[in-house]
């Protein structure tokens, strides 16, 4: 690491209680080594969601996505085999497949027309006769590892240290009943002006800021018993849904937190998921997923509404906190012990995976 890297994540000290605990210096928002290195520890280490089962379920479908820079493309071959690789041709760079998601029975660069099979294995290179030293089976695409959980595909672009489903847990054995029943029903996408670490911050402050900024989601979660457990990569926050949560929600609300990027919200009979990705270090894309039992259409609008005004109420002051992150008044802050153990969490394991060498 670069003694400028080495010197920010000094000045952060992650063994401290949460009593004494500060977070993470601002600059970590702002730094380029600091973002830099994200790509290759945090993102590059972690096993990190792509997309949903069911666009990969039929042979030949297949999911593209850009993940801190790193073009990914998973892809169910002709023989029941999911499979993922970079997106990049082995010939100029160009990305093989442009579409978020589709069917293909070949993986077609459109650059150059260099043609690979369901298996990433190299078939057709147009007009290349005559290369020397040049060797076909040597030039596949270059593969990364690959799993599924529930209704969730995920990639670890380096060699797994523990499979993804261990890598979730508890997850798994906490939510599959209540996943069981739910099926995909809409994508939307927003684009945020603030690191991708400050929408982290704000999801997991135990409800901190529930009442202040979220005026309609505070008179439906009973806030006095919202609750929160951390475990080894994921944490969880949980309360009962009063009556006035009702018409759209239920039940109890769990916000999983999955390192680094990745959420799960639900409820009885309906779920949505948020997945982060860093557009650079003042920018950062959230995709949403959501997911309905068998609820009539006027319901899971009312519900897709909800969703929506909390998502603008959470851009709105993510955005004005990247503003004041950028202020020389502002270095690092501290936690509420009562709310804020899930924040200090994520930034001990963001640090701890910023420190780790490739």
């Amino acid at each position: 690491m670069s003694d400028h890297l080495n010197q920010l994540l000094a000045e952060f000290d992650p063994e401290l209680p949460l009593e004494r605990a500060r977070t993470i210096p601002s600059t970590w928002y702002f730094d380029t080594d600091i973002a830099a290195a994200e790509r290759r520890h945090v993102f590059g280490h972690s096993w990190i969601v792509v997309g949903r089962a069911d666009q990969v379920e039929a042979r030949g479908s297949f999911l593209t996505l850009d993940v801190a820079g790193e073009p990914l493309l998973v892809v169910r071959g002709d023989d029941g085999e999911l499979r993922a690789f970079y997106n990049v041709c082995r010939h100029r760079a160009a990305p093989i497949m442009n579409e978020p998601c589709g069917t293909a029975t070949k993986l077609r660069c459109r650059y150059h027309g260099w043609t690979y099979d369901l298996t990433g294995r190299l078939r057709g290179t147009p007009e290349f006769d005559g290369v020397q030293d040049f060797r076909r089976e040597e030039n596949g695409l270059r593969e990364v590892g690959v799993a599924t959980w529930g209704p969730f595909v995920a990639v670890c672009l380096n060699e797994p240290q523990k499979s993804f489903a261990d890598f979730l847990a508890p997850l798994p054995e906490r939510t599959s009943a209540s996943l069981a029943g739910l099926r995909f029903v809409e994508r939307r996408d927003y684009t945020l002006n603030c690191n991708w670490k400050v929408f982290v911050d704000n999801y997991l402050d135990g409800g901190y800021h529930i009442n202040t900024v979220h005026p309609g989601l505070a008179d439906m979660l009973d806030y006095s018993q919202y609750r929160t457990e951390t475990f080894a990569w994921t944490s969880v926050q949980s309360g009962p849904l009063t009556t006035a949560g009702g018409a759209v929600r239920s039940g109890r609300a769990q916000y999983w937190y999955v390192f680094p990027n990745f959420m799960l919200n639900l409820y009885d009979g309906v779920a949505d998921t948020n997945l982060v990705l860093p557009l650079g270090p003042d920018r950062c894309r959230v995709i949403f997923d959501f997911y309905f039992a068998n609820q009539d259409a006027k319901f899971r609008s009312d519900s897709l509404a909800v969703a929506h005004a909390v998502q603008l109420e959470d851009a709105g002051i993510c955005e004005e906190v990247q503003r004041g992150l950028g202020s020389r008044s502002f270095d690092t802050g501290r936690f509420s012990v009562r709310r804020e153990n899930a924040g200090y969490h994520f930034h001990r394991l963001l640090a701890r995976s910023l420190s780790e060498t490739v």
